[in-house]
């Protein structure tokens, strides 16, 4: 794409999106809540949840006893959705999360966690695995893993594995069905082409992905037309953009925020981390569609060919899937 097109399009998609996010119903229901944690509308399903979310993977990286301390204290400070996975260090993450919301803490949050088979059988038993795990008896949100290869939406459906999942949101054990991916854009667009009402749909949104291979572009506005609930991730691409390109995080999480998200997950390693993501969603006033298209096209020269978005590449992602998948 050459320069001036690839400058028409950040501008159309930043205006599109930001006609939709400033008028539209996820950020004009946003509202504030004693604790001071502004909460969005979760697409069509009539949940509140806080506009940033505690993220699974990286809350293991803590020492366990501070690594509780730290999910403690964002409940206690209105963080209410939290998100985990299966195959997240190898269950250790359920488990520490778990403890965590023992004791009363699990009805003050809303509960993910995302489901890696694809089968009827395999999906069943991850759920059981991470319902006790979890220590509880339903998750709020099951989600469909790493939507990672084109035959991934055709396995959850061939394979039993959708199934599976209606079948645990009619025996309670599960309220609301998703998926999630990073690698490329054309596989969320296939699932939302299923027949399937999705709840809720999770994607990395961050300044680099609007220049290539973009789900802002792609599948963000198919969401909003579906009125499916837009659940942000990778905001700060792996830690690459506020460490090696030196982009404030605060601008990074800010910048997608100003999208129709419902919440952003966040990757949280320490206390003080948690506390600049509580600053930020205190303080959140969205970008302009004009401040939106101005910082995409600050930073386009860096998105070429993702190689500042490693989510987006072959090998990033979970071990598990990488087994499923051998020989695809």
């Amino acid at each position: 794409m050459q320069p001036t097109n690839r400058r028409e399009f950040l501008r159309a998609a930043a205006a599109g999106l930001a006609a939709a996010q400033l008028g539209g119903p996820v950020l004009g229901a946003q509202q504030p809540s004693p604790d001071g944690l502004p909460k969005r509308p979760l697409g069509k399903t009539g949940e509140m949840v806080s506009i940033v979310g505690m993220g699974g993977y990286h809350i293991r990286t803590a020492d366990d006893k501070d690594a509780i301390a730290i999910m403690h204290e964002a409940i206690d400070n209105g963080m209410t959705f939290f998100d985990n996975a299966w195959d997240y260090h190898m269950g250790r993450s359920e488990e520490l999360m778990g403890k965590a919301l023992a004791g009363g803490k699990r009805d003050k949050v809303f509960l993910m966690t995302k489901v890696c088979a694809r089968d009827y059988e395999g999906a069943k038993q991850h759920l059981d695995d991470s319902l006790r795990r979890l220590k509880t008896d339903r998750v709020d949100l099951w989600q469909f893993h790493e939507i990672n290869w084109s035959v991934d939406p055709d396995w959850i459906f061939d394979r039993g594995a959708i199934k599976a999942a209606v079948e645990a949101r009619e025996a309670g054990k599960v309220r609301y069905i998703g998926f999630t991916g990073h690698r490329h854009y054309a596989h969320h667009v296939k699932m939302l082409g299923k027949p399937f009402d999705w709840d809720t749909v999770q994607m990395p949104l961050n300044i680099l992905d609007a220049s290539y291979r973009s789900f802002q572009k792609e599948v963000l506005p198919l969401c909003v037309k579906q009125k499916a609930s837009v659940i942000g991730m990778k905001a700060l691409s792996a830690g690459v953009l506020p460490g090696r390109l030196g982009v404030p995080a605060e601008l990074c999480r800010r910048y997608t925020l100003s999208l129709p998200v419902s919440t952003l997950v966040c990757g949280i390693r320490s206390r003080e981390e948690l506390l600049q993501d509580l600053a930020v969603a205190r303080d959140f006033k969205p970008l302009t569609a004009a401040e939106l298209t101005e910082t995409a096209e600050k930073y386009e020269e860096y998105a070429a060919e993702g190689k500042n978005e490693p989510h987006k590449g072959p090998s990033y992602g979970s071990a598990y899937h990488a087994r499923q998948h051998e020989g695809v």
